[in-house]
């Protein structure tokens, strides 16, 4: 029997909780937590690759970037930034238990206020292509639809049509907006209904999805309490799928 392809999407806020000198670090919690997961491919967003005033404020800060310090013991990490402000840089990262063939970044911001972008990365899955998009979206509709109108032109222009692929991340968007736009290059969300994984506490919307084409989801479930609730603002979304079979020729 062959083990499902286990695929998480979280936005991890950074690696820390809280405002001004009240705020905790729990990038330490978090790197035990995704391990635990025991996923295949950890799709993770609000990642920093360093920020000054941050190490200087908490003494455990990690010496490396967070998407390397993440990355369970034999996995590749791949890390992209998004967004670069006055104390250091964050963006999209992709923990991966498979090869990783080719990686690259583009630009989806839709205004100057907010710096977005997505990551892809084309895997080596079980000798098949797998590509994975990670990627997190504006606060502003309209700037989320266009947004989705890039990411489509993106997928025809990368992305093979014949091989797999999976979109996840925090889309910032609970209507069928997402669905509507992804259909027309031929991805679907794992169920009719999302899961809500936002506020972490008190989970309300669905803001985070995992889309694919050329897989078939098993199941997916966001794990709930305990410390879930303190590491970040969002729940990881966590699916599990199957390559769909070739149809005979």
């Amino acid at each position: 029997m062959v083990k499902a392809l286990r695929v998480v999407s979280y936005n991890i806020h950074k690696g820390v909780r809280g405002l001004g000198p009240a705020r905790r670090l729990e990038i330490h919690n978090l790197r035990s937590a995704i391990a635990r997961l025991n996923a295949d491919l950890v799709c993770l967003q609000e990642v920093r690759k360093l920020n000054h005033r941050e190490a200087q404020f908490f003494t455990q800060w990690p010496t490396q970037g967070h998407a390397d310090f993440l990355a369970p013991q034999g996995y590749a990490a791949v890390y992209r930034s998004n967004a670069f402000t006055r104390h250091g840089e964050h963006g999209n990262a992709l923990l991966s238990r498979w090869p990783v063939l080719h990686h690259q970044h583009e630009d989806i911001s839709d205004h100057r206020f907010e710096q977005r972008g997505l990551l892809h990365s084309t895997l080596e899955v079980r000798g098949q292509a797998v590509h994975v998009l990670v990627l997190h979206l504006g606060l502003l509709r309209a700037g989320r639809l266009r947004q989705l109108q890039q990411v489509c032109a993106f997928i025809e222009r990368e992305v093979p049509a014949g091989q797999a692929l999976i979109v996840a991340g925090d889309f910032n968007e609970w209507g069928s907006s997402v669905r509507q736009v992804l259909a027309r290059v031929g991805l679907a969300p794992p169920a009719q209904h999302s899961l809500p994984t936002f506020p972490s506490a008190l989970p309300l919307l669905a803001l985070d999805h995992i889309y694919t084409r050329g897989l078939v989801c098993l199941r997916q479930h966001v794990p709930r309490g305990g410390p879930w609730v303190r590491m970040s603002d969002h729940l990881p979304l966590v699916a599990e799928f199957d390559f769909m079979p070739v149809p005979a020729v």
